[in-house]
């Protein structure tokens, strides 16, 4: 959408993976947004955009690559988050081109950039300011009538729901178990 992310910046080698992952996991498009957002079964970050992003982060403020996650999910008002398996390797590929450095933190690593990241940055200006207004413009749209906590807690429910039944063996009790509990959750929020 924004074009090619400038030279010399490889994309990672299961980057077509990590898309499959994304599409499986969360359908692969955003419902009910408009100018370019929904429709089709469209990406939010286009190739190589999530590592210009992580790098704008990491260069505002060293971070771990846990606090990356909340910060971009906080940054869309819930409405996405990257998983761990999409941000490890990229923060690892940052490293590999000598755009970020780690130091280790006990058993965490803190990423900070370096100087020829920051020039990427810099010879990348124009994408990562597109990129960041489109994450604007999404904030505005997921944050109508959403929450990241409401969001977060709905994803948990549908994470434990589908390890649960994807692990088999649920007798009927079981299965009446899980809908009294989901019919229980639904008053509740109708109450609230």
């Amino acid at each position: 959408m924004f074009g090619h992310c400038g030279e010399g910046f490889r994309e990672h080698e299961h980057g077509e993976h990590r898309n499959r992952h994304w599409r499986r996991e969360f359908g692969g498009r955003w419902e009910g947004l408009e100018h370019g957002f929904g429709g089709g079964r469209e990406r939010f970050f286009e190739g190589g955009h999530l590592q210009l992003v992580i790098l704008q982060l990491i260069a505002e403020k060293p971070s771990y690559g846990y606090e990356i996650i909340k910060t971009i999910e906080e940054r869309l008002s819930g409405g996405y988050a990257p998983s761990p398996g999409v941000v490890y390797p990229t923060l690892t590929l940052l490293e590999e081109e000598e755009f970020a450095t780690s130091s280790t933190e006990g058993n965490k690593k803190l990423y900070t950039v370096t100087e020829q990241g920051k020039e990427y940055l810099k010879a990348n200006n124009a994408t990562v300011k597109a990129i960041f207004g489109r994450m604007e413009q999404a904030q505005k749209v997921f944050g109508r009538g959403r929450s990241p906590q409401i969001m977060r807690a709905l994803m948990n429910l549908k994470l434990a729901l589908k390890m649960r039944v994807g692990r088999g063996g649920l007798s009927s009790e079981q299965l009446s178990k899980i809908a009294e509990a989901l019919d229980a959750a639904a008053r509740a929020i109708d109450e609230a």
